[in-house]
Order: structure tokens, then C-alpha cells, then sequence
């Protein structure tokens, strides 16, 4: 039922599309001139990209929006060239490329526009995902939590604990590294080392879960490899009592942060770094990794606690934790871990969150 009701509206779109294109005139006679059919090419297109997206977002809830844009973006552009294409057969119209400029163009726009709240809101749904399973098997076993630990070229940490606590179940709350980009190429020695730890833990195992935060992009090819990955809102294992999110989207007033994440993170951005050389991608990821750290220090230095208290109360009453902010907060239902600096890690245990041995 749900795969039907999510596909109607799409569906419906695109029948109207194509019986309109198979008429030599609009309904009633009705006759737009030019620009007016590019504005209706392109509001068309705009409203079956939007149908599709939502049919989508309910029927893929661990496909990514960069990925699930791209399909929405490719599927209307195609459809559109096929309708011109279409249009060598119909009496008395012309086919014409700026009619498929208009439908790609206006598929395009209406996407970004229904991306706007990404960068004014807390309305995070549309680009938020997850993937895997949201409970362990065993729930009495110590969850190890890491926050920002941060790595560059050691797991500083990691493998003391694991020596340490090797019954222990794991959950990394992002920016594990500096800088995380899951592309071809662009993994580093010691990203490829932390997916071994993870594989090598899931074969004794061990629950290993990934919500990824501000330094990670388009992970999503390793989703496999944990139990459970996501990104956003909706971190949780609901029968614990635990509820999560990396923290970087917390605080809505730092809308210059929200926009870079959003663009960051799109199907532009991704298809971009794909097409560009391994070694130059590299390079740019790095440079864009130190201005990360030095702009927008107004909203990175003070901790926003009224806008963490909110966050935590819509979790309630789970207890809700992030990381990002690398200091200990504690505000109503909600914790913000501290860095996990130096192997500083903490630990879900009993219903409660305390400082690992």
C-alpha cells in the first residue's frame, strides 16, 4: 500500500505530461506564448521532480539526497527529451530543445527550492538518512560512544580500548577524521585501517554503528560495512532509550554553515569531485579541511544551549546525545559528549553515559 500511495502522485504527473505533449493544442484552446510555454515547460517539470523526489524519500528512506537528486534530476531530464523527442510525431508542433532546456531547468530549480529549509529550519527530513538496524543484539553489553575523535594518521585510542573492553559494542558520532571523503581515490591509509577495525569487530560480533558528521561526505558506498550509518536526524536505538545526531545542524541560526552543507553535500558536489583527478581532489578536499577550521567562529565558539535544549525535549524521553560542540554539555534529556581527544572516550552503560576507564 505504501509503495503504491507514494508512486500516485508521480505517475499521475507524468501521464499528464505526455498527454498534453501528444495534442496539437493545449486544453481550451488555450495558447501560450513566448516565454510563457518555457515558464509552463519549466513549472511542469518542477512539480513531477518534487512528486518524485517524495515518492522517493518514502520509499528509500537509506538513499542519501545527493543520490536520491540525481536520480530525480536524471529521470525528469529524460523524460523531458523524451516528450520533445515525442513531438516529431504530433501535427503542427515543433521539437524543440529550448522546451527540454525549460523542463531540466525547472526540475533543477524546483529541487533546490524544496532544499531551502535544510538551511533555515530544523524541517531536516529531506536530508537526513540512515541505514542498517537499529538495535543490538545484545543491549546489556557497554556501548562505547567516540565523538570527534578527529584522526589524521593514527587511531589515537582505539586500539587501547578495544584491548581494554573487547566485549564492547561501538557507536562513532562523527568527524572521525579530519576529513572523510568516501570517493575512489580519496581514502586515506588510515580510513582504509578503521574500516579493517570495523570489519574485523563485526566478525566477532560486535554492533558497530556510524552517524556521520560535519567532516564526513558520502560515506554512504561503506554503509554495508556497519550495522548501522546515517547522516542528520534520526539517530536511535529506540528500545535503549537512546537518541542522537552529530550536532552540527543544532543550531539553525548559523545559516552560513547550513548552506556550505547543503551545497557540500549535493549531487553537483559529489558528480564534481568524481570527474576530477584523485590527486586534485585531494588537494582540494585538504584545502577546503583548513578553512573549515577558521571560518565562522562566532557560532562555533559558544555553545547553543537553548537550541540544544530544544533538539534534546523533541527526543524526549530518550536520552539524546551529540558530539560537534567538543565540550561536555548537559542540558534537560540531552549530552553533548565531550572531544574524544587523546583516546577520551565515553560509554553507554545501565541507561547511562560515563567516562570509559
Amino acid at each position: 500500500m505504501r509503495f503504491r500511495i507514494a508512486w500516485l502522485l508521480p505517475l499521475a504527473a507524468a501521464a499528464a505530461i505526455f498527454w498534453l505533449s501528444s495534442r496539437s493544442t493545449y486544453p481550451a484552446g488555450l495558447v501560450l506564448a513566448p516565454p510563457l510555454d518555457k515558464l509552463a515547460h519549466a513549472t511542469v517539470f518542477g512539480l513531477l521532480a518534487l512528486a518524485l523526489d517524495g515518492a522517493l524519500r518514502a520509499q528509500a528512506p537509506g538513499l542519501p539526497m545527493y543520490k536520491r537528486h540525481l536520480l530525480v534530476f536524471l529521470a525528469a531530464s529524460l523524460y523531458g527529451a523524451t516528450d520533445e523527442w515525442h513531438q516529431w510525431f504530433v501535427p503542427g508542433r515543433d521539437c524543440a530543445v529550448g522546451d527540454w532546456a525549460a523542463d531540466t531547468l525547472g526540475a533543477a530549480l524546483a529541487l533546490a527550492v524544496a532544499s531551502l529549509p535544510l538551511v533555515f529550519t530544523r524541517r531536516l527530513k529531506a536530508g537526513s538518512w540512515r541505514r542498517g538496524t537499529p538495535a543490538r543484539p545484545h543491549p546489556e553489553r557497554d556501548l562505547i560512544l567516540v565523538a570527534d575523535p578527529h584522526w589524521s594518521t593514527a587511531l589515537t585510542g582505539l586500539a587501547a580500548a578495544t584491548a581494554a573492553h573487547p566485549d564492547a559494542d561501538w557507536l562513532f558520532l562523527g568527524d572521525a577524521f579530519d576529513l572523510w571523503a568516501g570517493l575512489p581515490g580519496m581514502e586515506t591509509d588510515a580510513q582504509r585501517a578503521f574500516l579493517a577495525w570495523v570489519d574485523a569487530r563485526r566478525a566477532t560480533g560486535r554492533w558497530v554503528g556510524l552517524w556521520m558528521g560535519n567532516r564526513e561526505y558520502f560515506l554512504d558506498r561503506h554503509a554495508g560495512r556497519f550495522d548501522l550509518m546515517g547522516e542528520g536526524l534520526g539517530g536511535a536505538l529506540p528500545g535503549e532509550g537512546l537518541a542522537w545526531e552529530h550536532g552540527d545542524l543544532i543550531n539553525a541560526r548559523d545559516r552560513q554553515y547550513r548552506f556550505w552543507n547543503l551545497v557540500s553535500r549535493s549531487g553537483p558536489f559529489w558528480l564534481l569531485f568524481r570527474l576530477l583527478p584523485a590527486a586534485l581532489a585531494r588537494r582540494i578536499a585538504a584545502g577546503l579541511e583548513c578553512r573549515m577550521r577558521t571560518t565562522n567562529a562566532a557560532y562555533k565558539l559558544a555553545f547553543p544551549r537553548a537550541a540544544f535544549r530544544a533538539a534534546a525535549q523533541a527526543a524526549a524521553p530518550a536520552t539524546f546525545l551529540t558530539g560537534h560542540f567538543h565540550t561536555h554539555e548537559v542540558e534537560a534529556n540531552g549530552i553533548a559528549l565531550p572531544w574524544a581527544h587523546e583516546g577520551a572516550f565515553m560509554v553507554w552503560r545501565g541507561g547511562r553515559v560515563e567516562v570509559l576507564e
